[in-house]
């Protein structure tokens, strides 16, 4: 490599996006490489500006932040051949644990892309759109929807108090769902698509989904009470939701997710309503690990 462009999300992690940043441009102007040094002032300006860079021809594109700033890169190098870089500083970090990329290290993240080890891995792609791990409409996604309207408190305890308004009223949805033609009309707490198996800081929504497979990972939550929705949260963190009996599970190619009201949240960031097609991009990038 001897150009790469550097798109840094400042608030991230609040606010080691920065810091990190500093950590990873040094280190790379160190090893005698060009860095193009990229901060949008909103996220069509950042991704204006990534995109802008992959046209010109640079070797990479690296993204300093957490997953929604991976999710923002992905939209500029998919299905172009320039691979994207992860210097992990937010909160989740999921797709970074999918690499084993140091995720509390600046420096040490920097020295993997200066390795230059690629993977090619799939994404999933819903019209012009791509994300990298999960794709979420239900619960969750109304939760996220009420918390991004909150304007107190701040971080995880808004996320917290957001769940707990919508536990008292939320009611299973009725969703049609086409998996690879077939068509399945049910009630379910919650929709995921998964092109990895993690989302939200280590929730193993669908577990066992593989990012180099050709398929997507469907997991529909059926519905159950709201005292064993709570006992089943803990489970996703190991994964061991799978055995609770309102678990199913598919593996398609594509797959159409339709229910009334219901917006989706893919890789963290507001993805968009339902109804939405989503099929697998096989190969369609290239990541530095």
């Amino acid at each position: 490599m001897r150009e790469i462009a550097l798109l840094t999300n400042p608030t991230s992690g609040k606010g080691k996006g920065a810091q990190a940043r500093d950590i990873a441009l040094t280190r790379l102007r160190a090893a005698g490489l060009t860095v193009r040094d990229l901060e949008g002032r909103d996220v069509d300006e950042a991704l204006d500006l990534a995109r802008g860079a992959v046209a010109d021809g640079v070797d990479a594109l690296v993204v300093c932040g957490g997953d929604g700033m991976v999710h923002l890169g992905v939209q500029a190098v998919a299905g172009t051949g320039t691979p994207l870089g992860i210097v992990p500083a937010g909160t989740g970090n999921d797709v970074a644990r999918y690499f084993d990329l140091p995720r509390k290290d600046p420096l040490a993240a920097t020295d993997r892309l200066l390795a230059g080890t690629t993977r090619t891995i799939d994404l999933a792609r819903s019209g012009s759109k791509y994300f990298v791990a999960v794709l979420s409409a239900g619960f969750d996604a109304i939760v996220n929807e009420r918390a991004n309207r909150m304007t107190w408190p701040k971080g995880q305890m808004r996320y917290n108090l957001a769940t707990l308004a919508e536990l008292r009223t939320f009611e299973p949805l009725p969703y049609v769902l086409e998996l690879d033609g077939e068509v399945l009309r049910l009630d379910a707490m919650l929709v995921a698509v998964g092109n990895g198996p993690s989302f939200g800081g280590g929730l193993r929504i669908t577990e066992g989904a593989v990012l180099d497979d050709g398929l997507l990972d469907v997991v529909i939550i059926k519905p159950m009470s709201k005292p064993m929705l709570i006992r089943t949260y803990p489970k996703l963190f190991k994964g061991t939701h799978t055995t609770v009996p309102q678990y199913e599970h598919h593996r398609v190619r594509t797959v159409t997710v339709a229910a009334p009201g219901i917006v989706s949240y893919a890789d963290g960031e507001r993805f968009g309503p339902l109804p939405l097609t989503i099929e697998c991009a096989p190969g369609a990038l290239t990541v530095l690990v």
